[in-house]
């Protein structure tokens, strides 16, 4: 891991890291060692106050963690640092976890890989010439590479699930609203908080509740996340596999897009992205910013363009053949399980091993809202059968 923004490995990953040679980790690391030394009470005691005592992990850099740049990949923004750590991360540290810095983004979180023009691009572990997705992909790559033990992420539109299908590790999609995105740029407008979700990522199976409980906070009691789910499925996994077609999902993508570009319950609408990109001054203009960057004189990402580009050209009126689309597949996805996203269901990103040609395969495991522990006590199942997270290294 290098000891600042740029590369680690050749990945491209870190975007901050807490202080030269990681000084600040390290010193805590220590206070940890120390504090073991001096338990009476044994290491019971402190795995009860403090359950990730001395856990490095990382975050991705569209959170707040103190002292710790938070640009969100927006050169506008370059140099900004966090004042406060966002809610999940605040917890991860109380519960003894030492933050190791922050990870690279795509340009403000809307995109599904993770380049900008102030860190540059994140790459793939497996192979450098691919992408670790997005836009929490410099956390995939990050922990993929073994470069820190666990992770967090957001997911608006895949932005978990993808980077973890990439890079062959485990990742959570919480139901909406349980793990707090407060402190998190860009901030929740319009409907985005009914779809915003932020969760764990990690290598092992077995992390991802452990994580989550605590991310979680009061609202882990909701999600009832230690039920004896496991065994029961180790006992027979007594299923029946079952292929089904949703042939509305053809119009999921153009669901989505309307949906997030809906206002809230109060009428406002969600801040367009042109004004993001133009923070911390006037919204920029698309046509114009797609010259500059044709011309290489934009600070913008062409992916950041383009989404600029379709808001000012795409109607966020919702249509009545669409609405019909989108009442028609949440009917038939809720008599089965209840498009993911939007309509709040949580999902486990679970590695299934290598292709032949050695890159990550995976699954997406779907549940209920607040039925979080199914889809996590499955990938502890198939973690076992399949062998979960691969090292990159040892292809």
């Amino acid at each position: 891991m290098a000891p600042g923004p740029g590369s680690t490995w050749g990945l491209q990953a870190v975007s901050g890291a807490r202080g030269p040679g990681f000084a600040a980790a390290l010193q805590e690391a220590s206070q940890v060692d120390k504090l073991i030394e001096e338990e009476t009470g044994g290491e019971e005691v402190l795995a009860d106050r403090l359950p990730l005592l001395g856990v490095p992990f990382s975050v991705k850099e569209s959170f707040g963690l103190q002292g710790m740049p938070q640009s969100t990949g927006l050169v506008s923004r370059r140099g900004l640092v966090a004042m406060v750590d966002t809610p999940p991360v605040a917890l991860l540290k109380r519960a003894g976890a030492i933050p190791l810095g922050v990870t690279n983004t795509s340009e403000l979180c809307m995109w599904s890989e993770s380049h900008n023009h102030v860190y540059g691009i994140s790459r793939n572990p497996y192979d450098l010439e691919r992408t670790p997705g997005g836009s929490s992909g410099g956390e995939g790559s990050l922990l993929a590479a073994a470069g820190s033990v666990i992770g967090v992420g957001s997911d608006i539109g895949g932005s978990i699930r993808m980077p973890c299908f990439f890079n062959g590790i485990f990742g959570h999609k919480t139901t909406p609203g349980v793990v707090s995105s407060d402190n998190q740029y860009p901030p929740v407008s319009g409907r985005f908080e009914e779809y915003l979700s932020v969760g764990p990522m990690c290598r092992y199976a077995e992390d991802l509740p452990a994580m989550l409980h605590i991310m979680a906070g009061p609202n882990a009691q909701r999600l009832s996340l230690f039920d004896r789910v496991v065994e029961q499925l180790e006992a027979g996994l007594g299923v029946r596999v079952q292929e089904v077609r949703f042939h509305e999902l053809r119009y999921g993508f153009q669901i989505w897009r309307t949906y997030m570009r809906l206002p809230d319950n109060q009428g406002v609408p969600p801040q367009p992205f042109s004004e993001l990109l133009g923070t911390p001054g006037h919204p920029v203009w698309p046509v114009w910013e797609l010259i500059k960057w044709m011309l290489g004189k934009s600070d913008h990402t062409m992916a950041g363009i383009a989404l600029a580009l379709d808001e000012k050209t795409h109607l966020t009126k919702l249509s009545s053949s669409l609405l019909r689309h989108k009442e028609k597949l949440q009917h038939e996805m809720e008599e089965l399980l209840g498009i993911i996203n939007i309509l709040g269901l949580p999902v486990t990103q679970c590695p299934l091993g290598l292709s032949q040609e050695g890159l990550p395969m995976g699954v997406q495991l779907i549940a209920g809202k607040l039925q979080d522990r199914l889809p996590l006590a499955l990938a502890r199942y198939l973690e076992k059968s399949f062998g979960g997270w691969r090292d990159p290294g040892a292809k």
